[in-house]
């Protein structure tokens, strides 16, 4: 059973990113019949927008717009590429652009908890680890419990980002990207398409919510 449990955990969790990337190259194929590349379209995109202000890179740590450098960062497959993957991601992050300068509310309180998202899962992971030496040391049960808990917290603020990350991606995917898509830009099957890599990409942010869920159980466990 524990073993069953365990694949079945690995698949809810592994599964969805597995199948991701599936669709991603299964649409990013080069089209010699699309007209520019991803980066071309998100330069135009954010031009037509009025942000002219806001740059179009190159990047090797994954496709996402940075409010802080105002700028859209594509991998070099979508950046360079002519695919219905490379228009769609660029789209997309394009659309996280557009709720920046629209002031989504949702998108300024995914942006200030993400800023504390990496930093406090380590320091989670010191409190739990710490734990039990500090109370061995100082006999005292209650400031293991206290620390649990804080540790616990501080952890789950991971599966809060995720769940309010959720909506804004959602958002930047079906409100903005997909429309925009259809003006011209792709139509029919091509559309199609992109809504599916739309949508796998939406799956990502469910499977990171799963694996903080899984992060919090596995020390749960650990402290019964």
């Amino acid at each position: 059973m524990v073993l069953v449990g365990g694949l079945l955990l690995a698949l809810l969790v592994f599964g969805p990113m597995l199948w991701v990337r599936a669709v991603m190259a299964t649409h990013g194929a080069e089209r010699p019949d699309i007209a520019g590349t991803g980066g071309d379209l998100a330069r135009h995109l954010l031009d037509e927008a009025g942000l002219t202000d806001i740059g179009v890179e190159r990047t090797d740590r994954g496709d996402h717009y940075d409010p802080t450098d105002r700028v859209v960062r594509l991998s070099p497959e979508h950046m360079d590429g002519r695919s219905v993957t490379a228009l769609a991601v660029a789209a997309h992050e394009v659309a996280h652009a557009l709720q920046h300068r629209d002031g989504m509310p949702a998108f300024r309180l995914r942006q200030a908890l993400a800023t504390w998202l990496v930093q406090s899962e380590r320091i989670a992971a010191v409190v739990l680890l710490a734990a039990p030496v500090l109370a061995a040391l100082i006999r005292s049960p209650s400031l293991m419990a206290g620390q649990v808990v804080l540790g616990l917290g501080i952890m789950g603020l991971g599966i809060v980002v995720h769940a309010v990350t959720l909506p804004v991606e959602l958002d930047a995917s079906f409100r903005r990207a997909l429309p925009v898509l259809g003006q011209g830009y792709l139509a029919g099957r091509d559309l199609d398409r992109a809504r599916s890599v739309l949508r796998a990409a939406a799956l990502t942010y469910l499977a990171s919510a799963l694996v903080s869920l899984v992060n919090v159980a596995r020390w749960v466990r650990l402290f019964r």
